[in-house]
């Protein structure tokens, strides 16, 4: 009769340990694209996808924008009429910066940035309205961004009209036994009338750049103040703004370059930069002398020094605006 064996099994036997010090053991080809461990094909296209996405805009950026800026930036330390071309160095600067009428126009930048929260909060408070659903919020959406269709020429056409010394304005002022104001002619209020203007014909674009970001708010915060009773403007200032910030800074930034690169139609239909030149602004400024002066290197040199007002007033808006988020 067969005994049975008292030995146990034999056992596989272990991998091979790499080396003599206990290395670890691996399979091959563990963790890496290839046996050498490089990155696959496919790994590397994945991540060169984004590059090879974003090339194109990034070039028309650089041949169309950045290019020409730096070719105007050089061509404003350039001469004009009999020095044309021959480098003058900050000559230009000097002759803006003493030119009555370019300090007018650097002076209603800064009204323009003392009334920037204005136009901000008009499309933003519109835009809270027809978020919140009030009655006839899908009329209003369309009436509010009607006059963004409207050229500025025909804006500016009809609020002639409108605000002619002797037209419906002041016909609406004289039927509440008020006098007749001027508009236009008058150099403490034609500059604040043109930049009303501007923000009944373009704050349609902001509203619904500030619906798009509704879209992103978390509803259930509003519901959470309505449930523990806040008020309106407590859920606007508590809810609503912190949670738009981002929305906000893009709107201001991009409402404060509006006011200060598209108000040439509305300024040459209405004052013309009058009266005296209280509603000049750099735009304006720039075209008078390189259309009516030839002056093209002065020209160059006020584009130059608009790009840099709206850089620092447009980096001054993020960082305050960032500053008082963090506060919240």
């Amino acid at each position: 009769m067969p005994t049975r064996s008292s030995s146990p099994p034999a056992r596989p036997a272990a991998p091979e340990r790499a080396g003599r010090a206990g290395a670890r053991w691996r399979p091959p080809h563990a963790g890496t694209g290839t046996a050498a461990g490089r990155p696959s094909r496919a790994a590397r296209s994945e991540r060169l996808a984004p590059f090879v996405l974003v090339a194109p805009a990034v070039l028309i950026l650089v041949f169309l924008r950045l290019y020409p800026l730096v070719l105007g930036v050089n061509f404003s330390f350039t001469g004009d009429g009999d020095r044309n071309g021959s480098p003058v160095g900050l000559d230009n600067y000097v002759y803006l910066f003493q030119d009555p009428l370019f300090r007018d126009a650097l002076g209603n930048v800064g009204l323009l940035v003392l009334l920037l929260p204005v136009a901000v909060a008009i499309p933003g408070l519109l835009a809270t309205f027809i978020y919140l659903r009030v009655p006839g919020h899908r009329l209003f959406r369309s009436v509010y961004f009607f006059p963004a269709v409207l050229s500025p020429v025909i804006v500016g056409a009809i609020f002639n009209l409108l605000l002619a010394y002797d037209g419906p304005a002041n016909a609406v002022l004289g039927a509440f036994g008020l006098g007749p104001v001027d508009w236009l002619g008058d150099p403490a209020v034609a500059m604040i009338t043109v930049v009303g203007v501007h923000v009944w014909a373009t704050f349609g674009m902001a509203l619904v750049v500030f619906l798009a970001g509704f879209a992103t708010l978390n509803s259930s915060l509003l519901d959470a103040a309505r449930v523990d009773g806040a008020t309106l403007p407590q859920t606007i200032w508590h809810v609503i703004i912190p949670g738009l910030s981002r929305t906000i800074q893009f709107v201001f930034v991009t409402t404060m370059i509006g006011m200060l690169t598209s108000m040439f139609g509305l300024l040459y239909v209405m004052t013309s930069g009058g009266p005296g030149g209280a509603t000049y602004l750099p735009e304006f400024y720039i075209w008078i002398q390189q259309g009516k002066m030839n002056r093209p290197a002065l020209a160059s040199a006020a584009s130059t020094v608009l790009f840099l007002v709206m850089l620092v007033v447009g980096l001054a808006q993020i960082g305050l605006l960032r500053r008082s988020g963090r506060e919240d």
